[in-house]
């Protein structure tokens, strides 16, 4: 079973639509789950907020507790915190006046004594403070447009809670980002004498023109010397952040989130999630791709997780692997997560809109990500074939047998020097007498093309991602992908990692340990397989190019996928 798959997650209950599930660990050491939910479509009447109870770790929950009835206004976007007494705070968008939209209207809490069970029966209001953003939005100030996606933290005795004020609640557009802080909420036990400031002070929120005016679901994460780092979407096709070092009364100007290479992060309009594991590192919820826009399907599946350690007041963020994928991309992807961590474990809940669950993770993993800036290990796991030599051009091997596809994977590793980069010379070919396997070779502006082919004569349609899937296809007979533009140069040694995921029908390249991610000229670096590709094995022979100008230095065949991370310490490891 391929845990990555989200089908294979525990689903938590809900009536139809469902939206952010998160989690909080309840001091009787149950999981408290709370989620907007009802029995239409988002938005439709009967949205409300709810709570279920898991006492096996996500695997089974208790029937839905109402924390706002369905009968009532629509309240949305429910996000929990628990204060040292045990106390469970439920924070929501109330829809009060039933005029100002699931984003809008009061933000508001009830409070839960018994650890979810039931819960107070008021509601109290949080104030918020009105800002140019609500005076000129389309209400004239009469109404305040927000909603939340943050999971409130404490840090050094204040709470805080991120959200964007919008100008329009129908549209989504204008965002800039807030922060909710109260001094008082993890100690004070009457509701009425919680005490709330707003930041940054002033009329104007975190925000940054040069990065667009969609700047929204900000969400943030504590430092270790208590900085805050807020991570929030645009519609640029890069995730963005700020930093607060005086408990968010002042933050830095937003700018683009990036890999500790230097390299942008890229995201669509999706929800970006940051969160700290009890080590004091970070992981960080995207999409890989720079969609510059919503997208409900291919956009948002797979979902991708980088890891980041701390350094000088800042996040080094690694290269990313594929967290979870829906085997079927025409089926809404992943999004609003939250993280769990208990007895060493680590799980992550998400939501497709009309299933929500909750999946735990390889701890390996993880693992390999907070660590791939340091891994200098060979891979040695599925490690099917490795040559013993350097291969001149005409030399051939025995290749061993390829898993099929609907089974697992396979990647190829290797190192290579080229005396030129002109399009069309073979590196490597495993094609026979049925025309099956893999062929790769030079492309053009310094690329590497890869190919694969099953010996079908069919022709498919390949989802091309978009918003919908149905918005592009390509009609092709063999399955080709290439490197990102300008990874090999003439006279240069060079590595470069092709991890055929099978089981995710996920192609993704690593050159020179940088993972491709489409650099500016496309929105992502790696690519679908046709999900009826299955046997690529031949008459057992890999032959490589006479056209070749170079050598391979060194080959490595596995026989199954290999992580992001573990291409990136072979590269480490250097040439053996």
């Amino acid at each position: 079973m391929d845990t990555r798959n989200v089908e294979t997650g525990y689903a938590i209950p809900k009536e139809n639509y469902c939206d952010q599930p998160y989690i909080v660990i309840t001091q009787d050491g149950n999981w408290l789950c709370v989620l907007t939910t009802g029995p239409g479509l988002e938005s439709q009447a009967g949205q409300h907020v709810v709570a279920t109870i898991s006492t096996d770790k996500g695997k089974t929950w208790s029937p839905l507790i109402d924390i706002e009835p369905g009968t009532g206004q629509m309240a949305s976007w429910v996000t929990p915190l628990i204060v040292p007494s045990g106390r469970i705070y439920a924070f929501y968008d109330y829809n009060h006046d039933g005029e100002s939209s699931q984003h809008g209207g009061w933000f508001v809490f009830r409070y839960s004594d018994d650890h979810g069970r039931t819960w107070s029966p008021k509601r109290y209001r949080v104030p918020m403070r009105v800002t140019r953003q609500d005076r000129e939005n389309i209400t004239g100030g009469k109404t305040q447009f927000f909603w939340c996606i943050d999971k409130p933290r404490i840090s050094h005795g204040y709470a805080f809670i991120a959200l964007p004020k919008i100008h329009n609640g129908f549209r989504l557009d204008q965002d800039e980002g807030w922060v909710l802080r109260s001094d008082n909420i993890a100690t004070e036990s009457d509701p009425e004498k919680i005490r709330w400031e707003m930041f940054p002070e002033g009329e104007d929120g975190v925000y940054n023109p040069a990065l667009g005016p969609v700047q929204e679901e900000q969400n943030i994460e504590v430092l270790s010397d208590g900085t805050l780092y807020m991570a929030y979407r645009t519609e640029i096709g890069h995730p963005a952040y700020s930093i607060s070092r005086d408990h968010g009364r002042t933050w830095s100007t937003p700018q683009i989130m990036r890999y500790a290479n230097g390299r942008p992060m890229k995201t669509p309009r999706a929800c970006p999630r940051i969160w700290k594991a009890s080590n004091g590192k970070f992981l960080f919820w995207f999409h890989n791709n720079s969609y510059p826009g919503w997208g409900n399907s291919a956009t948002r599946n797979p979902v991708w997780v980088s890891g980041g350690i701390e350094a000088d007041g800042d996040i080094l963020w690694s290269q990313p692997e594929i967290l979870l994928y829906e085997p079927d991309t025409t089926v809404i992807g992943m999004s609003y997560p939250d993280f769990i961590e208990q007895d060493g474990r680590i799980w992550v809940s998400e939501t497709q809109k009309m299933v929500a669950r909750v999946h735990e993770l390889d701890p390996e993993m993880l693992e390999g990500l907070w660590n791939q800036h340091a891994s200098r290990r060979v891979a040695r796991k599925g490690l099917a074939f490795a040559s013993s030599a350097p291969l001149a051009p005409g030399d051939s091997f025995a290749l061993p047998r390829l898993p099929d596809l609907d089974k697992g994977g396979f990647a190829i590793d290797l190192w290579f020097r080229l005396a030129e980069t002109a399009e069309g010379q073979l590196l490597l070919s495993s094609y026979g007498r049925k025309r099956r396997g893999f062929q790769i070779y030079t492309a053009a502006n310094g690329a590497l093309r890869l190919d694969l082919h099953d010996g079908q004569a069919r022709r498919w349609l390949e989802v091309v991602d978009g918003p919908q899937p149905a918005e592009g296809v390509r009609s092709v007979r063999v399955w080709n992908w290439t490197t990102d533009q300008g990874v090999i140069q003439p006279g240069k040694l060079h590595h470069a990692v092709f991890i055929v995921d099978g089981l995710a029908k996920i192609v993704s390249m690593v050159v020179d340990g940088v993972l491709c991610d489409g650099g500016e000229e496309r929105i992502q670096g790696w690519w679908r397989l046709n999900p009826k590709m299955r046997e690529l094995n031949d008459d057992g022979v890999c032959n490589v190019g006479a056209n070749l100008k170079g050598e391979i230095k060194s080959v490595r065949i596995y026989d199954r996928y290999l992580r992001t991370s573990e291409a990136i310490a072979n590269y480490r490891a250097g040439l053996r």
